[in-house]
């Protein structure tokens, strides 16, 4: 059916193609309504305007929608998913090809546990017998060596025999302490002499010869030994220290070379006491390290 002029319009739709256009029909003068082609042209307009805002936040969503999940998959959920399934062409927002810039840096050398028992400028942590050689006992390849007497004195030679006496005051010793351990009827004292400096310690260690004894120390259990007996000795010098230990039996007897048990003894704690000396220099140069 259709109409004539004056008949019911059709609803103009501006988005639909042909749609009848609201002509002013009560006029029908043949010019156009501009007051209506004006309205529709600002409800165009503000419609794609809501497109477009609506569309670009639609593309922000999806594009932290697929980061978050790129992220939340290289670090851990689906064992399949990692850094090789990202899309190569997809970097991720805001970092485009910038790398992380870092202020060089080298990390310090090691400081030298020697260099902290080589002079007693550097070497303050606090020194005795008891610090030296803690503890009751102490254990070397199986064999339990009890811990005895101790002594401690800034007069040297006092505490030295035959020809060492003369050689620590020479060098400027300020300090000789001692220690007594037992493995059964063997005793042997470890004698430490303390200089100044690793060059002092060196050259007192040069100039000793197989006289060059520390006295033995016993009493309170420990039975008197080389007190005019023949025992078997050792010298040698570490930083600022120089150590002489010697061996023999408790019950008086000399020792021979055959008696590889009392050598053995010696040269165990000889070594136990270079240890100590040098974990004394290790202790100070990671407290210096950390500070």
């Amino acid at each position: 059916m259709s109409y004539g002029q004056g008949g019911p319009q059709s609803q103009w739709d501006p988005w639909k193609p042909h749609s009848q256009q609201p002509w002013n029909s009560a006029a029908d003068d043949g010019s156009p309504d501009w007051a209506a082609l004006a309205e529709a042209s600002e409800t165009r307009n503000k419609r794609r305007k809501l497109l477009f805002t609506a569309g670009g936040a639609l593309a922000t969503v999806a594009i932290g929608t697929a980061v978050a999940m790129a992220v939340v998959s290289a670090n851990g959920g689906d064992d399949r998913a990692g850094p090789g399934s990202l899309p190569a062409s997809a970097p991720l927002p805001g970092t485009g090809t910038a790398t992380p810039s870092f202020a060089p840096t080298s990390a310090p050398p090691p400081l030298d546990p020697k260099e902290f028992i080589s002079s007693a400028r550097k070497d303050t942590a606090p020194l005795g017998p008891d610090t030296l050689f803690p503890g009751t006992r102490v254990t070397i390849g199986g064999t339990v060596y009890k811990k005895g007497l101790t002594a401690d004195t800034t007069s040297c030679a006092t505490a030295a025999g035959a020809t060492l006496p003369k050689i620590l005051t020479a060098n400027g010793c300020t300090r000789l302490m001692r220690v007594t351990y037992t493995d059964g009827g063997i005793g042997v004292t470890v004698g430490v002499a303390v200089f100044d400096t690793a060059a002092q310690a060196t050259k007192a260690r040069s100039q000793t010869d197989d006289r060059s004894i520390v006295r033995s120390l016993f009493g309170k259990g420990v039975k008197p030994f080389c007190d005019g007996a023949f025992c078997r000795s050792t010298r040698n010098a570490y930083g600022r220290y120089a150590y002489f230990t010697i061996s023999g039996f408790t019950s008086g007897k000399d020792v021979t070379t055959k008696d590889t048990t009392v050598f053995r003894t010696g040269n165990d704690l000889a070594q136990f006491t270079v240890n100590q000396i040098h974990r004394r220099g290790q202790a100070q140069a990671s407290a210096a390290a950390e500070r």
